[in-house]
């Protein structure tokens, strides 16, 4: 399998590359490209499962069809996600866009008045949601636009026995699941293994088409839909390649993503980018479980890592954190807050490769 990128010839040593924000129509389209050219290499990793990039192909497309055909929702819809980094999240956001539908990405941590605001601004009319968060949720949908609910645990999309085992304990020993109650409610998984992937119809998109409602805090008052179009995320995607063209492989990357995908930047930068040139992205659920952090990167041959300040200073500062292999490693991204000097100059001692400071504007 020939995994060369076919990089434009503006990208040669030396010279500052051009980016076309034109160049594909939409976002749909670069994520497609890369389904097709690296159909059989993994693309997500959750909790010891694994789907490869022809599996999340054949799963957004099952999951596009349910948001057309079986609830009908149109070009331009508003469907929000409330989920942590699981597998279901990139079924459940690339099956949206495939759709046409708009994203509206939600805090799993919100509050029940603040999930009201952003259902309600953003005129969601549908919402996949994780169990834990489905109490927040029951107290105001009735005050939202919203019409369908799809549910899923934690574990749905894990190998039996551990989704079971999984789920058990977050629910009953863990006791993380308040009690709710969601008349018509349904089940996200049997969501998508009940429709058809043949049934899926493209769909005409264009760059001036809207992708995402992505909410952002801004410096006052409740936070505010930044509107991103397909042409926005695609400018941002064919920007980062071209910096990144000279330090990543493409088809022989993994990239540990402990910030949640409804972070732009984690959205943008693990996401898409790096799904662009087909790497593998391992999802890590909780990353604030120190332990099982670093337990978890201890399993894998990373050649790429994002996070935030606070994050990479617990990392440092875990006992265990130090006898890591890094020999792999070459990238190290922090974003969502200054990096401070003091951590960068460790991470750089400890790992042999430099903290950069990303830097970009939800708008």
């Amino acid at each position: 399998m020939n995994l060369d990128y076919p990089w434009p010839s503006s990208y040669e040593a030396g010279v500052p590359p051009n980016i076309d924000p034109d160049e594909y129509p939409s976002i749909t389209s670069i994520l497609e490209e890369g389904w097709k050219r690296f159909h059989s290499l993994p693309s997500f990793h959750c909790m010891g499962k694994t789907y490869t990039y022809g599996e999340m192909d054949e799963l957004s497309k099952k999951f596009a069809v349910y948001l057309t055909k079986e609830i009908n929702l149109k070009k331009g819809d508003r469907l929000a996600l409330m989920m942590p980094n699981i597998l279901q999240y990139p079924v459940a956001l690339f099956g949206a866009l495939r759709a046409g539908i708009v994203v509206v990405n939600v805090n799993p941590l919100y509050t029940a008045r603040e999930l009201e605001y952003q259902l309600c601004d953003s005129g969601a009319r549908a919402i996949v949601i994780f169990e834990n968060a489905c109490h927040i949720l029951q107290k105001v949908v009735d005050k939202t636009p919203v019409e369908h609910i799809l549910t899923t645990g934690i574990g749905d999309f894990l190998f039996p026995p551990k989704s079971l085992i999984v789920n058990f304990v977050i629910k009953r020993v863990k006791k993380m699941i308040p009690p709710w109650h969601l008349p018509g409610a349904w089940d996200f998984k049997k969501a998508v293994f009940s429709q058809e992937e043949h049934h899926f119809t493209p769909l005409d998109q264009e760059g001036k088409d809207v992708a995402f409602l992505q909410y952002t805090g801004g410096t006052t008052g409740r936070a505010r839909a930044a509107i991103l179009t397909h042409r926005n995320i695609v400018a941002n995607v064919v920007q980062a390649r071209a910096w990144i063209k000279t330090l990543l492989d493409p088809g022989r990357e993994i990239v540990i993503t402990p910030l949640p995908l409804y972070h732009i930047f984690s959205l943008t930068a693990n996401c898409f980018i790096f799904s662009s040139i087909g790497s593998l992205n391992v999802l890590v659920t909780n990353p604030k479980d120190l332990n099982g952090f670093v337990k978890e990167l201890g399993r894998w041959k990373y050649t790429a890592i994002t996070g935030v300040n606070t994050l990479f200073n617990a990392l440092l500062n875990h006992p265990n954190f130090k006898n890591l292999d890094f020999t792999h490693l070459k990238i190290s991204l922090g974003g969502g807050m200054s990096v401070q000097k003091a951590t960068a100059v460790k991470w750089k001692k400890t790992t042999g490769i430099p903290l950069i400071e990303a830097y970009g504007l939800t708008e």
